[in-house]
């Protein structure tokens, strides 16, 4: 598929089900070249109560699967609180959750979602043996797990993206980029390193 985007993009939250997929959904109809991802161990979602969450494997679970055992285990509960509504979006943009850690791709920047999200995705590239040595810049901006915070966010990231796809010179820009937007817009704190493939 061509993209008009020069950089490759990933964005990843613990499940890719909400804040990931959100963020997704708004820099695809923007054009920009972008994958997500979930780090953490399974694809964990609300339950009838805290203590009984859904829980799904990352790989062989689609997300037509997710949302048709929803659907089939209390579809009024999961129409209420917005599950339904996430997962059949998240149907339409691509066909399963993926798990970082199991991918090969490479990125030019990974946006994480949370801290913990941040220090899985750093732990992980720094652990492996790196092949090519291409840079992959990965940023944290930490955005609650709602619905209202990952429109919020994924807003913050497609402005982000847009000055950094605008930059002659990503490597020698980015930590400008991140300093100006963090102050202008969000004033929270964000969290930048940069990893090799």
């Amino acid at each position: 598929m061509e993209y008009p985007a020069k950089l490759r993009f990933a964005v990843s939250c613990s499940s890719n089900m909400n804040r990931s997929m959100e963020t997704h959904s708004i820099l695809k109809k923007r054009g920009y070249n972008i994958e997500s991802y979930g780090s953490g161990n399974q694809v964990k979602m609300p339950g009838p109560t805290v203590d009984r969450p859904n829980c799904y494997e990352f790989g062989a679970t689609t997300y037509d699967h997710i949302y048709n055992d929803l659907k089939n285990k209390d579809v009024g509960l999961y129409t209420q609180n917005g599950l339904l509504n996430m997962v059949d979006r998240n149907r339409h943009i691509k066909p399963r959750p993926q798990r970082f850690q199991i991918e090969t791709r490479e990125f030019d920047v990974v946006f994480c979602l949370e801290e913990r999200v941040y220090d899985q995705v750093v732990d992980h590239l720094t652990r492996r043996v790196s092949t090519s040595g291409n840079p992959v810049h990965i940023i944290n901006i930490d955005i609650e797990d709602n619905p209202e915070e990952a429109t919020i966010g994924a807003f913050f990231v497609a402005e982000i993206c847009a000055k950094l796809e605008s930059s002659e010179d990503v490597d020698n820009d980015i930590d400008q980029i991140l300093t100006d937007f963090e102050d202008k817009f969000t004033k929270r704190n964000m969290l930048h390193t940069v990893c090799f493939y």
